[in-house]
């Protein structure tokens, strides 16, 4: 490859073999000149990711209060208080849809992001299109992927109190009658991300192909442009040693067959081996995909709802499943452990942030240019409370999110509480201007700074 003599894009390429691999931001390249009357793009463009986990908290350990260097965090959100600075705190939305459903896990799930009415006729699939899917409809051809949503557990296809799990399998949805298409294999996600992006598999070393094009771009960038090239590329290379020695374990999803050779018909497929390994696998990948201007648009699910998931990996959690851990009639010693797991949910979250912070893409970092999500579609898991839900949003969405603060819209009303209101707001700073969202057509006030 051969650089131009005088312009050069900060969104550039490594090419070879017919591969091209997204680098970050590099300060030390100029600005392309426009060769079209498009204008180039001022700044790196804002993001927006989502990370759920499943059936709630223990409402008495979820809490927050003061801000800033002062702000004091409940138990459940303790793994957060090194970054309570980088923050905001919601207390008190909801989804009215899911506070009328009869069915207090399945109604009050899939419609987390849409505020829809979820259909319990065992016949017909219906939710409503969720916000990330709208977004990614509108914006998501500013980037390769519309968007990625990816997910721990596989999807489940039985049956529910007579309602199809699906509904418990799937946050993200393309329209009201089709959940988008949730992908839990990394090897998958990352051949989205550096193959063609439809995930078929190009060559597995990838970076061999590029290696020659990024040495003729060493020598003509700054010292720390190059460090942080060096950095980019040995990223790459670390995820994909991960997901081969994970596929040599024969856990790449944290799962396998009962056995190598079929005897007979295949069983279900066990837990997750590996699940903080397999999290964090897919945290990585989302950063990256953002980090590469692959996507703009991110959810990943952490657990289904119902889940299965067995979280005796933690310590002092002896073999118990999170679903039972989250209904355990305010037993004290499940209490306990049902705390643990919110908190290792939490500490995936403040993963993602610590990880986003240290990208820098030119004088600002991905976290800045961000808005990141923690929730639940459950307040009280034991009591199956939709009255209100737990958020925990992060980021700077680009200099118009103040953090390290709380946000107490508990007592404000049912009409100025709404759930949609906030995922309009930030809609809006994504870009994307609805009249109406779900249930409301009002604004979160006070998230944004005014324009």
């Amino acid at each position: 490859m051969k650089l131009a003599n005088h312009h050069r894009s900060r969104r550039n390429f490594l090419r070879g073999a017919g591969v091209a691999l997204t680098l970050p931001w590099l300060e030390s390249l100029p600005v392309q000149a426009a060769q079209s009357s498009a204008k180039a793009p001022a700044g790196p463009p804002l993001r927006y990711a989502l990370l759920y986990f499943s059936n709630g908290v223990e409402p008495v350990h979820w809490w927050a209060k003061g801000s800033g260097a002062s702000m004091e965090l409940g138990p459940g959100p303790s793994p957060l208080h090194p970054l309570r600075e980088d923050i905001v705190f919601l207390r008190g939305l909801y989804n009215q849809k899911a506070v009328e459903s009869t069915s207090p896990h399945l109604g009050r799930m899939p419609n987390m992001l849409s505020g829809a009415t979820v259909s319990l006729d065992p016949a017909v699939i219906r939710v409503g299109t969720t916000m990330d899917q709208v977004m990614a409809r509108q914006i998501g051809q500013k980037s390769a992927l519309p968007s990625l949503v990816l997910g721990i557990e596989p999807n489940e296809l039985r049956l529910e109190d007579g309602l199809s799990m699906i509904y418990g399998s799937s946050i993200s949805w393309a329209t009201p009658t089709k959940p988008a298409t949730k992908e839990i294999y990394p090897a998958r996600v990352f051949d989205q991300l550096t193959g063609d992006g439809q995930g078929r598999r190009l060559d597995r070393g990838i970076l061999d192909a590029v290696l020659e094009d990024a040495r003729s771009l060493a020598p003509r960038v700054s010292t720390g442009d190059r460090r942080k090239l060096e950095e980019y590329l040995e990223s790459v290379r670390d995820i994909e040693k991960r997901i081969d020695r994970a596929t040599r374990e024969e856990r790449l999803e944290g799962w396998r067959p009962s056995i190598k050779t079929p005897e007979m018909q295949r069983p279900a497929d066990n837990l997750p081996q590996d699940i903080p390994e397999h999290m964090r696998l897919m945290l990585d990948l989302t950063v990256l995909a953002l980090q590469m201007d692959k996507t703009r648009i991110a959810t990943l699910m952490l657990n289904n709802d119902l889940s299965q998931m067995n979280f005796k990996f933690l310590g002092g959690v002896r073999g118990a499943l999170h679903l039972d851990l989250t209904h355990n009639g305010r037993a004290a010693e499940a209490e306990a452990m049902y705390l643990k797991t919110n908190q290792f949910h939490v500490e995936q979250f403040a993963y993602l942030i610590r990880k986003m912070k240290a990208i820098d893409e030119g004088g600002s970092t991905l976290f800045d240019n961000s808005i990141l999500m923690l929730a639940s579609n459950l307040f009280d898991g034991d009591a199956h409370s939709a009255e209100q839900m737990p958020f925990i949003l992060s980021g700077r969405a680009a200099g118009a999110m103040k953090t390290g603060r709380i946000l107490d819209f508990l007592d404000k009303g049912d009409d100025n509480r709404r759930a949609c209101s906030l995922y309009l707001s930030i809609m809006d700073r994504m870009g994307v201007t609805l009249d109406r969202f779900g249930d409301t057509a009002q604004r979160l006030p006070g998230l944004f700074n005014e324009a």
